[in-house]
């Protein structure tokens, strides 16, 4: 029944996932320099018999995992994109694959302060020399590869959004007849990729970040220690780098939970939408979930109390392509008053 004209009311639920993104080449290239410099240092470090380049090598091994959960998702995303047992599509495996790898730099973090903390209380000697070229060379490929990864990586995490209420008077929903509650799909350009927050590419931005400040904090208190017998601040360098990886991978974990809790969208969105509809005619908003299904893409659901009702392709016409909502639901209640 209605086999011809029910065709033109389905839709995929691809989102433009099933593109190869720009930051998985970039990762990509960044997880191939990575790798070689680390082959380089454990080779270097066993043939020279230097402990500081051996560690060096073993520390970007630890970055080359997370490193490689960002290109993983990228291609697990890509691959499972017509998979129809993903409601929305893939986008969240790109929240997940950040979350996972911030988990893993906070781990990092951890391991680092207890290292610093140990070497406090039993200082070691250092090979002052080797450990300065290690850090300096540590820090030129971390430089290069933060280029490479590019500024959209790193930004930071969306703050609180808030679930506006609004006041709907006389509007009794419980009189009210519901036979214009329809869930037909927003007409959108199903193809749209988003350009908001690349959760993925932002934690393999702040793998390399780490890595770098670490370097850049290492260098000072190698100097220090080497022309000023300061030899207390390898460590606690260790530490505050420590304190900064994990304030930077709590602000990640915090973005990316709340993506994959389905937190409401944000705020901005929100009071746009509710202002372009309730601009038509005599439209009140009285519920509405906008929530993010990849990097600024959102779906949502909206309940509309009117006097003049329309259908509710209608009011899905009237949200703008530019707020990133490309998968709606939309129900209509009468209310003679």
């Amino acid at each position: 029944m209605h086999n011809e004209t029910i065709a033109k009311w389905q839709h995929t639920h691809i989102f433009g996932q099933d593109q190869i993104k720009s930051g998985e080449r970039r990762t990509l290239f960044v997880i191939i320099i990575t790798g070689l410099m680390m082959v380089a240092e454990i080779v270097a470090g066993i043939v020279f018999g230097s402990m500081a380049l051996t560690a060096d090598g073993i520390h970007m091994g630890s970055h080359m995992v997370g490193l490689g959960i960002t290109f993983l998702a990228y291609i697990y995303a890509r691959k499972y994109a017509n998979d129809q047992r993903f409601s929305f599509g893939t986008g969240k495996v790109n929240a997940l694959a950040g979350y996972s790898s911030a988990m893993i730099l906070v781990f990092i973090a951890l391991f680092m302060g207890y290292e610093s903390v140990v070497r406090i209380i039993a200082p070691v000697k250092i090979q002052y020399n080797q450990a300065i070229i290690v850090a300096v060379i540590g820090l030129v490929v971390n430089g290069v590869s933060m280029l490479i990864l590019g500024e959209k990586g790193h930004t930071h995490a969306n703050g609180d959004q808030t679930h506006g209420n609004h006041d709907h008077g006389a509007h009794d929903h419980a009189g009210h007849d519901h036979d214009e509650h329809d869930h037909d799909h927003v007409d959108h350009d199903h193809t749209h990729v988003g350009t908001g927050d690349d959760h993925n590419l932002k934690a393999a931005y702040l793998h390399v970040l780490a890595d770098a400040m670490t370097s850049v904090l290492a260098i000072i208190a190698l100097l220090a220690a080497k022309y000023f017998t300061l030899v207390w601040m390898d460590p606690v360098m260790g530490i505050v780098g420590a304190i900064m990886v994990i304030r930077w991978s709590v602000g990640l974990i915090q973005g990316t939970s709340k993506v994959l809790l389905d937190h409401q969208g944000p705020i901005e969105v929100q009071k746009r939408i509710t202002g372009i509809l309730e601009s038509y005619k005599d439209t009140k908003v009285c519920d509405l979930h906008i929530w993010s299904i990849g990097p600024g893409i959102y779906s949502s659901e909206i309940s509309i109390v009117t006097k003049y009702p329309d259908s509710p392709n209608k009011y899905k016409t009237l949200i703008p392509k530019d707020a990133g909502v490309i998968h709606s639901t939309v129900e209509v209640h009468y209310c003679p008053e």
